[in-house]
């Protein structure tokens, strides 16, 4: 994977937020660090695709705003607070992402059932507290065959046990698929040590990688 920006530049009416000119990241498990409001989550969802903004992102060969389709096939995004429709049930979601990201039946089961979800899974979603929903938007953000996963502080309003899954599902994508992360956190991530793992700092309205 190679995530690429040029003249990237996010600005909300006349208050640039973001501006990042040249920045070529390999792949890895990035930790996207910054302030409140130093705009890590304007990062990932420029990245997935969500909020326009001038200048260029691809990732390998694909143009987020020329080659659409293609680039977001590649991508899949867990927001810090999700929202869903309140009258779908969490099944009704999984099987809308499951088919749009081409997700196997075992893939979506295996990860219901590591969450520990199938209890309630076939509940409205206007039912879920703030921890089932953190863990729904997740499984989605696992789903089908992503080169990259952005997670927007996947750590909030999850409990140990779940928080323990979350890293084995991090590490195994990312070991055994080849799978990138970028994972907006405001505490460490508790990541196997021997695993590639670098450092991005949202700061002063730009992204810069630091040095390991």
């Amino acid at each position: 994977m190679q995530l690429s920006f040029t003249n990237y530049r996010k600005t909300f009416g006349a208050v640039e937020v973001l501006k990042i000119n040249n920045l070529y990241l390999d792949s890895s498990i990035y930790w996207v660090k910054g302030e409140n409001g130093s705009g890590k989550s304007t990062l990932l969802k420029s990245i997935a695709g969500i909020i326009n903004f001038e200048g260029e992102i691809k990732l390998n060969d694909f143009n987020s705003q020329r080659k659409t389709v293609e680039f977001r096939k590649l991508v899949n995004f867990a927001e810090a607070e999700p929202l869903f429709p309140e009258f779908l049930t969490g099944k009704d979601m999984v099987d809308l992402f499951a088919e749009a990201k081409n997700a196997s039946s075992f893939q979506t089961e295996f990860y219901l059932n590591e969450m520990k979800m199938q209890t309630y899974i076939n509940e409205p979603i206007g039912a879920y507290s703030s921890g089932m929903l953190k863990k729904l938007s997740l499984v989605l953000a696992f789903l089908g065959n992503p080169q990259l996963i952005l997670l927007d502080e996947p750590l909030i309003t999850l409990d140990t046990d779940s928080l323990q899954i979350l890293y084995k599902w991090i590490e195994k994508k990312y070991t055994e698929e080849g799978v990138s992360f970028l994972i907006s956190s405001h505490q460490a991530l508790d990541l196997d040590e021997t695993l590639a793992r670098k450092t991005l700092l949202v700061e002063n309205r730009t992204l810069n990688l630091l040095e390991c």
